[in-house]
């Protein structure tokens, strides 16, 4: 059984911590990823750095330029994960963009994903029709769950497409806007949590963009199975460096 929907089946909201690879420095990757499983988060979002991140607001944005200028490549990302499995074993999952995955080849990186332990691929720019039809049975062959993306602005019909076609979680996006731009969520943002959880989808949800202490995760978890918190993690970086990861993590639970 895929290590996401194991962890799916535990009776408890879920946290995810997102960070972005070689950053602050290079080499920090490795040690991030065991500090936070030692914290006793539930699963990980491994960003790998693009020029152009469409979806991430300023602070994602700022550590994938700096991880990138300081020579974080997809190769040194999955030479880093060599034997991460050795020391880690909750769920793993990089979140990317669809460019730098195609320019490495589709197959050879899914092969590399599965070679590393990796659990998911989260690919904001990857639309479902295209997975479905062109990758399904790539990222399946190598044990991966696609993870995709909903909006408040995405439809009923969508939604069902999309929960059909996944075997995991969906990630339900809790604004339109970039991460990270939000604090405490809207009446607005509320009820779109309500009428997603009142469509009784088989795959459970998990909320991202807009959580980044403990009153948003409370909020967020109330009609969702779990939260992704990515920008104030990057920030708790900048100031603390990658040693106080546990006091971060006892801050939202």
């Amino acid at each position: 059984m895929n290590r996401i929907t194991k962890k799916l089946q535990e009776d408890k909201k879920l946290l995810s911590i997102y960070f972005t690879a070689g950053y602050p420095e290079p080499e920090d990757t490795v040690q991030i990823i065991q500090d936070l499983e030692k914290s006793g988060i539930d699963f990980i979002e491994i960003g790998l750095p693009f020029s152009d991140p469409l979806a991430d607001g300023p602070t994602i944005q700022e550590s994938s330029t700096k991880a990138l200028k300081a020579g974080m490549t997809t190769n040194r990302l999955f030479q880093q994960l060599e034997g991460i499995r050795n020391s880690v074993e909750i769920p793993l999952i990089i979140m990317g963009y669809f460019n730098p995955i195609l320019q490495y080849g589709v197959e050879r990186f899914c092969q590399k994903c599965e070679e590393s332990g990796i659990d998911g691929l989260i690919i904001p720019d990857l639309p479902v029709d295209v997975y479905n039809e062109e990758y399904r049975a790539i990222f399946e062959a190598h044990g991966l769950q696609n993870i995709f993306l909903i909006t408040p602005q995405t439809s009923e019909e969508r939604i069902r497409f999309i929960d059909s076609v996944s075997d995991g979680f969906i990630y339900m996006v809790s604004t339109a806007s970039v991460t990270g731009s939000t604090k405490g969520f809207s009446e607005e943002t509320k009820d779109y949590f309500k009428r997603i959880d009142s469509m009784n989808l088989k795959n459970p949800q998990i909320v991202g963009f807009g959580i980044g202490d403990h009153e948003t995760f409370e909020q967020a978890t109330q009609y969702a199975k779990g939260a992704i918190i990515g920008s104030a993690f990057i920030k708790h970086l900048n100031q603390h460096g990658i040693g106080k990861t546990a006091e971060f993590v006892k801050s939202i639970r």
